[in-house]
C-alpha cells in the first residue's frame, strides 16, 4: 500500500472517532434536558381548598367526631394533611383515657367550588409517639413461647427445691453433730468431779466402810 492510501485511512479513522465523540456529546445533552424536563413537569404541592380548612369546616368535623365519641374526648386543632385540592384529613387532639399520642380524623372533600363540605369518615388514628398494640403474633408461635416459658419455670423450680432440700440436709446433718458433741461432753463430765477422775470400780471395800465410819463419828459428836 502507498503511503497516500495509508494516509487516507488514517484521516477517514480520525473523522469516525470525531463523529462518534459528537453524537456521545449530544446524547449526553439530550439526556440532561430530558431529565430537566421531567423536573420541571413534576406537580407542585396541592393546595387545599380554603373552605374545607374554614371554621366552619371544623365545626362540622368536630360533629361528625361527636357521633362516635364523647365530645368532651375531642381536644383542639393539631393540623391537617391535604391529599388534593378538593380532599383533606382535619386531625384533633385525642383525650381519651388509654389513648395517649392518638389523634381523631375527619377526612373532608367538595366535588368543586360550588358543592358544600362532605364529611368523608372520621376515625382514630395513632400519632407520632402514640401506645400501639404489639405485633400480632400467630397463635402457634405463642403456644411455642407459652410452653417455652413453662419449661423454663418448670426447671427454674426444681432446681430451688433440690437447693432447698440440700440446705435441709446439711443442716440436720450440722444438729446431729452438735448433738453428738454434747453427749461426749456431759460423759466426761459424769466421771469428773473438780478435777479428779472417781472410778468406782478402783475403789475397794475398805475405803467404803472407813467412809461409813466416818460418818457414824461425826453423828455421835453431834449428840454429845
Amino acid at each position: 500500500m502507498s503511503e497516500r492510501g495509508e494516509f487516507d485511512e488514517a484521516a477517514e479513522a480520525a473523522e469516525v472517532a470525531e463523529a462518534a465523540e459528537a453524537a456521545t456529546v449530544e446524547a449526553v445533552e439530550i439526556a440532561e434536558r430530558a431529565t430537566a424536563a421531567v423536573e420541571l413537569d413534576e406537580p407542585a404541592p396541592a393546595v387545599a381548598d380554603p373552605v374545607l380548612l374554614s371554621d366552619q369546616a371544623r365545626e362540622q368535623a368536630r360533629a361528625a367526631l361527636g357521633e362516635i365519641t364523647d365530645a368532651a374526648t375531642i381536644g383542639v386543632a393539631v393540623g391537617h394533611e391535604v391529599h388534593d385540592a378538593r380532599t383533606v384529613t382535619l386531625f384533633f387532639e385525642s383525650t381519651l383515657a388509654g389513648y395517649p399520642g392518638w389523634r381523631w380524623a375527619a377526612a373532608l372533600a367538595r366535588v368543586d367550588a360550588e358543592a358544600p363540605v362532605t364529611v368523608l369518615e372520621v376515625e382514630l388514628l395513632p400519632g407520632e409517639g402514640a401506645m400501639l398494640a404489639p405485633e400480632w403474633v400467630p397463635w402457634s408461635e405463642r403456644l411455642a413461647q407459652y410452653r417455652d416459658a413453662q419449661s423454663r419455670q418448670a426447671r427454674q423450680t426444681a432446681a430451688e427445691r433440690a437447693a432447698a432440700e440440700e440446705a435441709a440436709d446439711e443442716l440436720a446433718e450440722f444438729d446431729d453433730a452438735d448433738e453428738d458433741a454434747l453427749e461426749n461432753d456431759y460423759a466426761d463430765f459424769d466421771d469428773d468431779l473438780d478435777g479428779v477422775d472417781l472410778d468406782e470400780s478402783e475403789l475397794d471395800e475398805s475405803d467404803l466402810n472407813e467412809g461409813d465410819n466416818d460418818d457414824d463419828s461425826d453423828d455421835d459428836s453431834d449428840d454429845r
